[in-house]
């Protein structure tokens, strides 16, 4: 597979469209935090490490609490993605590299629909993008799992044709297995190195907006 050949290019959002040094999550891991802190009486620091033992054991915090506690995700997300997004900073290497990839463009997310939309807008990114496949649209089942790309391979003519761009390395994994060619961002992100294995990552970059301007392909009609 060569990328003048890929029809679909997916990228993942938070830590791959925008750099991991901004930080979103540190404003998010403050108010999940703060949302289990207040649904489970627990002191901060026993908030905080379940809510990482959830990310670790279920794919995200979200649905270890639906798992657990029987949590409604629309008041769970709408509570952690209020958040200041002001850090982030249009990127003019990845608004005019998207523009020029030929075929469709995705994104593939654990976070929701209206997070999404605000954070591209603040990249930049308003209508880049043809579709959002988020947390809902996979019935609330989040990356790693297999569910979660079932509902992306139903969403892609040909997964074999089609790219995918993750900070995630082990959420390359399952799109691997689909045929997808993949792309591992590796920037630091938290966990971004786990599991990280050669077998199911084909390309290793350190910034989109770089490799974007490196690929050698056809303008976008």
């Amino acid at each position: 597979m060569t990328l003048t050949t890929i029809t679909d290019w997916v990228f993942d959002l938070d830590n791959t469209l925008y750099p991991a040094s901004a930080d979103l999550f540190a404003q998010i891991d403050v108010r999940m935090a703060a949302f289990i802190a207040d649904l489970l009486g627990l002191p901060p620091e026993k908030a905080r490490a379940l809510q990482k033992q959830y990310f670790r054991e279920h794919g995200t915090t979200l649905r270890g609490l639906m798992d657990s506690h029987g949590v409604a995700p629309r008041a769970f997300l709408d509570f952690v993605h209020d958040i200041d997004l002001s850090v982030l900073d249009p990127d003019r290497r990845v608004i005019d590299g998207l523009a020029r990839l030929p075929g469709r463009k995705l994104v593939f997310t654990n976070g929701d629909v209206a997070y999404a939309n605000r954070v591209l807008a603040a990249l930049g990114l308003d209508g880049a993008f043809e579709a959002v496949i988020d947390i809902e649209a996979t019935g609330w089942t989040p990356k790693p799992m297999g569910e979660a790309y079932r509902t992306l391979a139903a969403a892609l003519p040909d997964p074999r044709r089609a790219l995918f761009v993750e900070d995630m390395a082990r959420n390359l994994r399952p799109a691997k297995a689909l045929g997808m060619t993949t792309v591992w961002v590796d920037n630091g992100s938290e966990h971004g190195a786990h599991d990280a294995c050669p077998s199911y990552i084909d390309h290793r970059i350190h910034d989109v907006g770089a490799w974007l301007d490196s690929l050698a392909l056809p303008a976008a009609a």
